[in-house]
């Protein structure tokens, strides 16, 4: 049995997600993807709360972790950041 989660491409067109987007492989959609510095972050996780689409993660040590199958690109992280810490990259 497959364990596989179906990626942005396998929904129809105008599909609307009801569930959590975990449950789905989003993260193709975007173009930019964040970048942490991890030397300047302050650890304060306020990427993770403001993320739309929970693809920030904490990690054990308390730094942020972003989650590529499912962030959407969106910046809102980077936006938030009081230290400004994260950037938008381009993705090739």
């Amino acid at each position: 049995m497959s364990t596989r989660k179906p990626g942005s491409k396998e929904l129809p067109i105008g599909a609307v997600v009801t569930k959590s987007s975990m449950e789905y492989e989003t993260g193709d959609w975007g173009v930019e993807k964040p970048q942490i510095d991890l030397e300047k972050c302050t650890q304060c996780t306020l990427c993770h709360y403001f993320c739309p689409e929970g693809a920030i993660t904490v990690n054990d040590d308390g730094y942020p972790e972003v989650q590529n199958n499912y962030c959407k690109g969106c910046g809102i992280c980077a936006e938030e950041c009081p230290v400004k810490c994260i950037e938008m990259v381009r993705m090739k």
